[in-house]
């Protein structure tokens, strides 16, 4: 990559409806070296000197959104020199017309199949623009160094993803107690409670849109709707996250409306910690994920086999009731960056979250905790929320 700048964007505001953007969500990787939350900010990295191009807000808008100071964002950032707009391009603009390449994060398609989604199109702006000032630039996509860097979590990463998961766990507490449980009426009272026991606990709201669903619900594993009635005899799955300081928790339990959880229900629920289990007992220093997921298929068939829900342990007929993979990083983003080839090191943080959805019976079970890797093996950093069906 030799003496090629690095730059880097902001995400930028997206329209919700008129002239009303929704609530501002920092790109990971820019938060990850700036601190700074700021829409349309660009980051530039260039030998000895690095420097943030800033679109400072004038007059109204000023008025309207609030206005931060080049001397905040140094604070901030730990970035000596921070640039307007015009000086700070006109800054770039003569380092890329001798540039032969530029380092930045390759932008996605504008829209993702995948997930069914749009992309937020800073990164294909910031692309468009080097070139118009740069020429023939050849960029040269720097994503997989920094997921390599996100991977393993620095001590005050983990500290805030720590103090996450303790805010979600003692939120969860609170809830499944049964004199409390008791009092909710529909999946959307619970999710209400959830994002108050997090705001009450310092977190800045909810990681991700949260799941609470209850009976069959609980067998569409992103069922985000959260309105239905709660009723006695169903189980309950929350898939729920704090977010603190930017970073995320994600923790499931799936728990007994009315504490009288049938026989079926039960053998599930046993069947599902009892992969768990054996997940944590298979993780530590040196394991590929994709060896790992492959081992936690296989044990799950067993179970499903045991349950009468399979006759064969075949992969088409394990991921009928089991759909999704055991774990994924977990830091700045819930589904967090990662490089498939890489073994898992100390101080990498993974969810361990298998589950069994039988949609025919109605029954859908989960269970997830986060551990970091540690020499020993793991440590499970959401032990302090027990998981138990009632």
């Amino acid at each position: 990559m030799g003496t090629a700048p690095i730059v880097i964007t902001a995400n930028g505001l997206l329209q919700r409806s008129g002239d009303t953007p929704f609530q501002f969500q920092q790109d990971s990787n820019f938060w990850y070296l700036t601190g700074v939350d700021e829409p349309d900010a660009i980051l530039v990295m260039d030998k000895s000197k690095d420097y943030l191009i800033v679109p400072f807000k004038e007059g109204v808008r000023a008025q309207f959104d609030g206005q931060i100071t080049p001397e905040e964002l140094s604070a901030i950032s730990g970035i000596e020199y921070i640039y307007g707009e015009k000086e700070g391009w006109r800054t770039l603009q003569n380092r890329l017309q001798k540039a032969k390449h530029v380092a930045t994060i390759a932008p996605p398609p504008r829209y993702i199949d995948t997930y069914g989604m749009y992309s937020n199109p800073a990164r294909g702006r910031l692309v468009r623009h080097m070139r118009e000032r740069g020429g023939e630039l050849e960029l040269l996509d720097i994503s997989p160094h920094i997921a390599r860097l996100r991977m393993v979590k620095q001590s005050v990463e983990i500290k805030a993803i720590q103090h996450a998961i303790d805010i979600t766990a003692a939120t969860i507490k609170t809830i499944v107690r049964p004199a409390t449980l008791a009092k909710f009426e529909h999946e959307y009272e619970v999710e209400a409670d959830l994002y108050r026991g997090f705001r009450r606990g310092g977190a800045s709201g909810h990681a991700f849109d949260p799941i609470v669903a209850s009976g069959s619900n609980a067998a569409t594993i992103h069922y985000m709707d959260n309105s239905a009635p709660l009723r006695p005899g169903d189980l309950l799955t929350m898939d729920v996250g704090a977010a603190y300081d930017h970073y995320a928790a994600d923790i499931t339990r799936t728990v007994s409306l009315d504490g009288q959880p049938t026989k079926r229900q039960r053998l599930i629920y046993d069947a599902v910690a009892d992969v768990q289990a054996y997940a944590f007992s298979i993780l530590k220093p040196g394991v590929l994920l994709m060896e790992y997921e492959q081992q936690i298929e296989e044990y799950m068939g067993e179970k499903l086999r045991e349950l009468g829900l399979i006759k064969t342990i075949e992969r088409e007929q394990v991921r009928r009731y089991y759909p999704h993979a055991a774990s994924h990083h977990l830091g700045l983003n819930v589904h967090d960056v990662d490089t498939h080839d890489r073994p898992l090191e100390e101080n990498m943080i993974i969810t361990v979250e298998p589950g069994i959805y039988v949609p025919e019976e109605g029954i859908g079970v989960r269970i997830e905790d986060d551990v970091r890797v540690v020499e020993s093996g793991i440590e499970i950093m959401s032990a302090g929320l027990p998981a138990k069906l009632v």
